[in-house]
């Protein structure tokens, strides 16, 4: 097997994996050292994606057919890793209080009357 071959195989194997981890980190998340290996983990798997892309361009390697179709995914790859390492996890960014915070202002307005 070639070297391009390989490259064009393995740069569609770790944007798959790092597809498939984006998808599940709710599940991840359910501990915080879960969600922050998880987020790490994501972007190890989308830079070195993006290092095997433009690999591959430069060697003349082809992505699904297309020459041109690998430094867009690269780049692509890059904002993902930014983005994955974003933590939003207990942010309000709505604006609106959720029923959680509401049940917990209104026990502690209880208790602080007795």
């Amino acid at each position: 097997m070639d070297i391009v071959a390989f490259l064009e195989t393995l740069s569609i194997s770790l944007c798959g994996l790092a597809a498939i981890l984006w998808m599940s980190i709710g599940t991840l998340a359910r501990t915080r050292a879960g969600e922050v290996n998880g987020q790490r983990l994501i972007m190890v798997v989308c830079i070195t994606a993006s290092m095997v892309l433009f690999a591959m361009h430069y060697m003349g390697g082809a992505l699904w057919g297309s020459r041109n179709a690998a430094r867009p995914m690269a780049v692509f790859s890059l904002v993902l890793a930014a983005a994955s390492v974003l933590n939003l996890k207990g942010k309000e960014i709505q604006g609106e209080p959720n029923p959680h915070s509401i049940r917990r202002s209104r026990a502690q307005e209880f208790n602080e009357e007795e």
